[in-house]
């Protein structure tokens, strides 16, 4: 209930400050649960894909700073979303949202580089998707960087790929989540060029890149 009143409340102030915006392949999302990922480019992409695979609903990671603040936090507890302390993950990372994908009706919102900041492609979705047996469904955004594009109206796109299958007997060796990491990259570059050939993703604060990249 909750989590449809969230949902609710965050397509209205989307349409109120940004207007409508596309959907691209809606038709090659999975019946059943999957682990939806995208490059991560903005802090209201997730927000953005939640809205537009309606009426499927999500669980989601993010970072344990945001649960400090109480009313924050308290949205994002009843909004299914789970903390994830990156410096210190510890098994909960993996084992709450394949639980979510196996025992519940929600499926899983992911960022595979972990960070805006950062395009190394982490093994976890891939590790999440084996486990849970679902597929790996690419999504990207396309639109406004800056809260100042978004209240501008810019034109907001969001698109899907193919669903990925993932073996039930692929090793999680490093080069297995290397190749899948290449096969993510891909399929974002494609869909990409499907919503607009000239896009390109330029981050807004590089560097915060910098500062992400010493600290791995």
């Amino acid at each position: 209930m909750f989590y449809s009143f969230v949902r609710g409340l965050a397509a209205f102030i989307i349409w109120v400050v940004n207007g409508r915006y596309d959907i691209i392949n809606k038709e090659k999302l999975p019946e059943g649960n999957y682990v939806l990922v995208g490059p991560h480019r903005t802090i209201w992409d997730p927000v953005y894909f939640a809205l537009a695979t309606w009426p499927k609903r999500f669980t989601f990671m993010a970072k344990i700073e945001l649960f400090k603040n109480p009313i924050l936090g308290f949205i994002l507890r009843h909004g299914n979303a789970f903390p994830v302390d990156r410096a210190n993950p510890g098994p909960s990372v993996i084992k709450i949202p394949v639980n979510a994908l196996k025992k519940t009706d929600l499926s899983l919102i992911m960022f595979p580089s972990g960070s805006r900041h950062s395009n190394e492609m982490k093994g976890g979705a891939l590790m999440i998707a084996k486990m849970a047996g679902v597929p790996v469904v690419p999504a990207v955004y396309q639109g406004p960087l800056t809260l100042g594009g978004l209240f501008k109206h810019q034109k907001v796109t969001i698109a899907y790929g193919d669903p990925i299958i993932i073996d039930k007997k692929l090793k999680l060796n490093d080069e297995n989540i290397a190749t899948f990491g290449n096969q993510l990259t891909a399929a974002f570059e494609t869909i990409d060029q499907q919503i607009n050939p000239d896009f390109k993703y330029v981050d807004q604060h590089p560097e915060k890149t910098e500062e992400f990249m010493k600290a791995e």
